[in-house]
């Protein structure tokens, strides 16, 4: 592991910790040249497939995810930590399966489930992107099915 302040790759772990259930390991590493210490993470490579509506299959990408669900949160009091927890619970249900692929569709319906029980607006908006409404009239029965 380089590190990030002088670019010296001889560094050491200075503490392990498991990261809540997502298999994840933070670790706190310190640079023998200069002393800086710096936090990583490990993550299990064990890769889960999105099947997009075209049918092509790219691999879950979380960072992708906790974008869409900034843009939807834009403005709203919701702290990073709740969206990383809800990508979090996504991707243990995601892990927790025997078969390690996801349709887009029912991805996008795992987030707003959760979404909907953090804040509405978010909902909506993410919802709005994720069915691409075509119509005020879809945006209102989306609202209608919040009330």
């Amino acid at each position: 592991m380089r590190c990030p302040k002088c670019g010296g790759d001889d560094t050491r772990v200075v503490d392990s910790r498991m990261q809540d259930a997502t298999n994840a390991i933070k670790r706190r590493r310190e640079c023998r040249s200069c002393g800086y210490r710096f936090t990583t993470f490990e993550r299990c490579e064990d890769p889960i497939e999105v099947i997009k509506s075209d049918g092509s299959t790219q691999p879950f990408d979380r960072n992708k995810l906790l974008v869409g669900l900034m843009r939807a949160t834009s403005k709203r009091d919701i702290d990073i930590a709740q969206l990383n927890g809800l990508i979090d619970d996504i991707e243990l249900e995601l892990r927790g399966r025997t078969l390690r692929a996801v349709s887009s569709h029912e991805l996008g319906d795992m987030v707003l489930k959760r979404l909907e029980r953090i804040d509405k607006v978010a909902y909506i908006r993410f919802a709005s992107v994720y069915r691409d409404f075509k119509n005020v009239e879809e945006f209102v029965r989306e609202l209608d099915k919040l009330r």
